[in-house]
């Protein structure tokens, strides 16, 4: 996986709770044009996984379903790559908030 600002700034907005598209995109100020190919390529690579909301549960909210990203061990590891190489990704969201089982 390359590794690019944009890469490092997506992982973080993860880490930091962002967990689909949309959130990703008003947290980072990133259009919807570069996050989602970023998302596909990150979860392609291994370093995040992806689950499908329950449909009735964003039918019950009047939305289409969202996909929720996690990072996975290689996600953490590419972004304290990005963190080291890109300091301004370590100032982005701050402390990350502890991710749910």
């Amino acid at each position: 996986m390359r590794l690019t600002y944009l890469t490092g700034v997506v992982l973080a907005a993860i880490e930091a709770g962002h967990r689909y598209g949309f959130d990703i995109m008003d947290a980072t100020g990133i259009p919807d044009g570069t996050v989602y190919p970023a998302l596909r390529r990150l979860e392609g690579a291994g370093c995040l996984e992806a689950r499908w909301e329950d449909h009735q549960e964003a039918a019950d909210h009047n939305r289409p379903a969202r996909r929720y990203y996690r990072l996975t061990p290689d996600g953490r590891a590419l972004l304290d790559q990005a963190r080291a190489r890109f300091p301004g990704v370590a100032r982005i969201f701050g402390d990350p908030e502890p991710e749910a089982g």
